[in-house]
């Protein structure tokens, strides 16, 4: 057993409430079915003692730091429990030495677990690198955040990742009518309605912490009746709460998987997915201006000339939100996401930029022909600039017969318009203009067709 770290198996009375009903063992632990359910590695990993480094990654109130305190009671290694956010180099090079006089002195091995870990900068990360490499210690550590954004390659590739889920509503409810015998609570006589259990479970959101510490807080607040029993009720509840805080980091992950679902259902033309992704997003406290950015871009990528009001609807979004501001400005955000999800839906702008910039990163800079120069003085004219260029609106149709590209990429095709929305008419419009040129080329135009 660690002698850095105690447990025992039987539950504390004194702490918050949270702290109380911490699992002391596997089998007490309740949820992350995929990582700790019977035979699963990382649980065969603790019960024979043989942890690599690892790195518990989840949203608060899952789990994470209760597995490493149930780890610590395992482990027959010296255990020290850090929180990276308090925690600098002189205090790791203390606990380092300690861990190398263990392993040379008591043939024990040591296991850091570092709380909050994407708290640690690049230097601090880098002087773990070695010692983590070497086995001198067995690194786990904690976070909330995206190992893949937080932690250093190279010590991220010397580490598993295990991906902890927020916990299920069945969870949650299992671990409430857990806490309900616990002692303090059972002294008190609480008794938890089946509404407010099931207000509790939706407040928390997947956070046990959340629904715990709000239950201790509202039967510490709540009057008893005649019997001396505190029936907490729904809006005890509410009261104890507040306020739903829903998952949401601005910077981190949840932005970027918020942002990427309500993109993805409006790409998919799908206004009741897009309409919730963007009640995630405002609710969670996302700045309007990001949201109507990437609504001002998802205009052109992926409706672009299907429906060229996209834009404008986008833009004029955009707009309001600087104008109107929040929370006034949701219904613009509202509006424009509504129409571009049920608006038809074309890439071919996007990918028309993407071939011509293509090209122009595969082949040579070819020099603008001299009839599209600009020829503001009498030496440009003199060199050629201008001359032989056809003003199209003197011409039939308004449609010249002179070429536009460098001659060594006559006849490229970047835009390929398709049969959807204004596309349609654009796909009809440029081959009247196909016609009218091979017309001029041939000299066989109909004096009827341009009087």
């Amino acid at each position: 057993m660690s002698d850095q770290l105690e447990f025992h198996t039987d539950q504390p009375v004194s702490g918050p409430l949270a702290h109380r009903m911490r699992a002391r063992t596997l089998d007490q632990f309740v949820g992350q079915e995929h990582l700790l359910g019977t035979g699963k590695p990382i649980r065969l990993a603790i019960e024979q003692d043989n942890l690599t480094s690892c790195i518990l990654w989840g949203p608060p109130g899952c789990g994470k730091t209760t597995l490493a305190h149930i780890i610590a009671h395992q482990t027959k290694a010296k255990f020290q429990q850090l929180n990276a956010g308090t925690t600098g180099v002189p205090e790791l090079r203390k606990y380092i030495s300690q861990a190398q006089e263990a392993a040379r002195f008591q043939a024990h091995s040591t296991i850091l677990f570092l709380d909050e870990i994407h708290r640690f900068n690049k230097a601090q990360q880098d002087f773990l690198l070695s010692f983590v490499e070497d086995g001198t210690i067995r690194l786990i550590g904690a976070t909330t955040e995206n190992p893949s954004f937080e932690i250093n390659d190279a010590l991220l590739s010397r580490m598993q990742v295990y991906p902890f889920q927020p916990l299920e509503p069945h969870h949650i409810q299992q671990l409430i009518q857990r806490a309900l015998n616990d002692t303090n609570l059972s002294q008190m006589q609480v008794d938890l309605t089946e509404e407010g259990e099931q207000l509790l479970v939706l407040l928390a959101d997947g956070d046990i912490r959340l629904a715990l510490n709000a239950l201790e807080l509202a039967a510490q607040t709540c009057q008893p009746d005649d019997q001396q029993r505190r029936q907490i009720q729904s809006d005890q509840i509410q009261e104890a709460v507040q306020k739903r805080v829903l998952r949401h980091d601005k910077q981190g992950d949840s932005h970027y998987n918020l942002i990427s679902a309500l993109i993805k259902s409006v790409r998919g033309s799908n206004p009741n997915a897009a309409i919730y992704w963007l009640a995630r997003l405002l609710e969670g406290g996302e700045d309007a201006r990001f949201i109507a950015r990437r609504l001002v871009i998802l205009a052109s990528e992926d409706i672009g000339l299907a429906d060229p009001q996209a834009l404008l609807i986008a833009d004029a979004a955009a707009r309001a939100v600087e104008y109107v501001g929040l929370p006034e400005a949701q219904l613009n955000l509202a509006h424009a996401t509504i129409y571009l999800a049920c608006a038809a839906k074309s890439n071919s702008a996007y990918q028309a930029l993407l071939a011509a910039q293509a090209e122009v990163k595969q082949k040579p800079a070819y020099p603008v022909p001299l009839h599209l120069r600009n020829a503001p003085t009498q030496l440009m004219k003199e060199l050629g600039y201008g001359q032989g260029y056809q003003y199209d609106h003197q011409t039939p149709d308004h449609v010249a017969d002179q070429e536009h590209l460098p001659k060594e990429l006559q006849g490229a095709t970047y835009y390929q318009p398709t049969n959807i929305g204004c596309e349609k008419q654009i796909q009809a419009h440029l081959e009247t203009i196909r016609k009218s040129q091979i017309r001029l080329k041939s000299k066989t135009y109909p004096p009827e067709e341009h009087s």
